[in-house]
């Protein structure tokens, strides 16, 4: 209400502005007509009056022409207003006014829908980023309410919206510097997102929580992320490790730990892991090849059929001694490196595509045991039907 008011205050001083100089408050009422055919109109009223005014037509000439120059001066208010209001309507942000009101309006429902988790329906990403936008219109009015901060830094990390993260979990870490399970969530934020000095600062937080608190795993697990994030391998793969003993037995966090740790060594060139393949062929394999071809050489984790790296390599002479690494990985989230145990398929293509044919000679070796480095040799002995 009061911007409105505002509003329609600047409008009537605006009018005032373009009124009263031509009402003959300081300017000649000839001053205030730029357009040549008004400025030729009023003089020749103005003529007209006077003209009238000596045969004794008129009188009281002064309060004619102050009448003349309302009627004129009427459609350029009216111009003025239209304007006016039309650029703030192009410029202004009516539009992002009403949706921020209605937005302020829904918080109390979608707030609702946000902790009732087990009944409520799930909100759209819209309706998130509407629920933020109503949360910080709260915030604005209580800025020392600790659960709306923690609120808004965690909707921060499900938007993947970086800075409202970090700024709102930095205030929720303000009100409560003692609670170090909000001092792990801002570490987190600070962890996780890329900007160096957020994961330098998320480093010296962590280090301080686990002088406190030396068996805090979660601490432990996100100091060893932070170093990887750092480049600091070494010291990642130690941390890993250290998170990886304390673990109980077959605890399902400990593949994942695994992987870490293999990632580490592979972007720090630590012990790289490698698996060399001998390869042969049976005599009726090598009576039946192609004069020319590809051959594919895949392993997987004997499990699952995805393969975990695959190297192609021109068809050559046999026996075939070749070795494959982390650089040879379908995906950077499953390297060789990783693997507790491993299978090899190697398969002879006519051409340089993985396609399978029918006819495509190959072999394959049992699930073997895998620690870092190993030898497997496979016999190509066998024809796809």
């Amino acid at each position: 209400m009061g911007f409105v008011t505002l509003v329609i205050v600047l409008l009537l001083l605006a009018c005032a502005l373009f009124v009263l100089p031509a009402l003959g408050y300081g300017v000649k009422p000839a001053a205030m007509s730029r357009d040549q055919l008004n400025t030729r109109f009023y003089q020749r009223r103005l003529d007209e009056l006077a003209h009238d005014e000596r045969e004794g037509v008129v009188s009281e000439r002064a309060q004619h022409i102050e009448d003349l120059q309302r009627a004129l001066l009427a459609p350029g208010v009216v111009v003025l207003l239209v304007v006016a209001l039309g650029l703030y309507a192009l410029t202004g942000g009516a539009g992002q006014v009403v949706r921020w009101r209605q937005t302020v309006d829904a918080f109390a429902s979608l707030r609702a829908r946000v902790m009732d988790i087990m009944h409520g329906q799930p909100l759209s990403a819209e309706e998130l980023s509407r629920f933020a936008v109503g949360l910080r219109a709260e915030l604005h009015h209580d800025p020392q309410n600790l659960q709306n901060w923690l609120i808004l830094g965690r909707l921060g990390v499900v938007l993947n919206n970086a800075e409202l993260a970090t700024q709102a979990l930095a205030k929720a870490r303000q009100l409560a510097l003692e609670n170090d399970t909000i001092a792990l969530d801002y570490a987190s934020v600070l962890t996780r997102y890329a900007d160096p000095g957020d994961n330098g600062a998320g480093n010296r937080l962590l280090q301080a929580i686990l002088a406190k608190r030396p068996h805090d795993l979660q601490a432990l697990d996100l100091l060893a992320l932070n170093e990887y994030q750092q480049n600091n391998d070494a010291r990642a793969v130690a941390l890993c490790r250290e998170v990886l003993a304390r673990l109980p037995a077959a605890d399902a966090r400990a593949a994942a730990i695994r992987q870490h740790i293999a990632q580490a060594k592979a972007q720090g060139g630590l012990d790289q892991a490698t698996l060399n393949v001998v390869v042969t062929l049976s005599p009726a394999a090598a009576a039946g090849l192609p004069p020319q071809g590809t051959l594919f050489i895949s392993v997987s984790d004997g499990q699952s059929p995805i393969p975990v790296a695959v190297k192609p390599f021109p068809l050559s002479r046999f026996p075939l001694s070749l070795s494959l690494d982390d650089s040879n990985a379908m995906i950077p989230e499953r390297l060789l490196s990783a693997q507790r145990q491993v299978k090899v398929r190697v398969r002879v293509a006519r051409d340089v595509t993985a396609q399978l044919q029918r006819g495509d000679w190959f072999g394959e070796s049992s699930t073997q045991p895998f620690g870092g480095n190993g030898r497997v040799a496979v016999e190509i002995n066998q024809q796809l039907p």
